[in-house]
């Protein structure tokens, strides 16, 4: 089995392409695939998330373009994780099988966000019965609780969370807890765990200027097993620089 690439630099949250009638446009996928990563430079991409509208299309609509980034990333995008999260777990099921049949880099799974999860062993059997269907397949927890109102902390999450999920890879931290985020990766010392960090408006806030806050931000860990990528929309990134995270325009 070919090593996995470790995830590095920044992911694009990709939008969903549409027709004037409200199909989805899948031809365009082959030229957002390749505007990535010739114009951007980008080989990651988050599909089905958040700027995806992912949980406003149909099951079949989240498979097909899962499918198209899969095939027209094939060769040239280092990672296509998609967000196979639903509010019902059948479905988020499905959509995991599927993603590891059509050979997904990895899945991702935000918390049921109607009856929510108010424990962290509510959210783990959650996450662990998604995660369960695709076991060849990196597993994402996305962390969205401005969204979902579920505001278990990741910091707490992470304590003997592969012993549940041995597919867990990491967290796509989309919130403004900080002190949140400075925990998980100083907990993350002896691990490999990858945090993906969501936020553009607070990366954005910090220029070249400002590197001494940023570094603070993620606490310079300066073991480097720990990898802190960006998902964005816009061009700002986190990138590993003289032993502290820097952010960079």
């Amino acid at each position: 089995m070919t090593p996995r690439k470790k995830l590095r630099g920044l992911v694009a949250a990709t939008i969903t392409p549409m027709t004037p009638d409200g199909q989805i446009n899948l031809p365009v996928i082959g030229q957002y695939v390749d505007y990535l990563v010739s114009k951007q430079n980008v080989k990651n991409v988050f599909v089905n998330g958040t700027t995806g509208e992912g949980l406003s299309l149909t099951i079949q609509e989240r498979k097909q373009l899962a499918e198209e980034w899969v095939h027209q990333g094939k060769d040239k995008l280092d990672h296509v994780i998609v967000h196979v999260g639903a509010l019902s777990l059948p479905e988020s099921q499905e959509l995991a099988r599927h993603a590891a049949a059509i050979g997904a880099s990895a899945i991702a799974a935000i918390a049921p966000f109607f009856f929510k999860p108010t424990k962290k062993d509510e959210l783990i059997a959650f996450l662990e019965k998604v995660a369960s269907e695709a076991p060849a397949v990196p597993f994402y927890y996305y962390h969205i609780p401005p969204l979902t109102g579920v505001k278990i902390r990741v910091e707490e999450l992470l304590d003997g969370i592969r012993e549940r999920i041995p597919t867990f890879q990491g967290v796509k931290f989309s919130d403004t807890d900080l002190l949140d985020l400075a925990q998980c990766i100083n907990k993350n010392e002896g691990e490999q765990f990858e945090f993906l960090y969501g936020v553009d408006e607070y990366i954005q806030l910090f220029g070249p200027k400002n590197c001494s806050d940023v570094a603070s931000l993620c606490k310079a860990r300066p073991c480097v097993s720990t990898e802190v990528s960006v998902s964005h929309w816009g061009v700002s990134q986190l990138c590993h620089k003289t032993r502290f995270w820097r952010c960079t325009d």
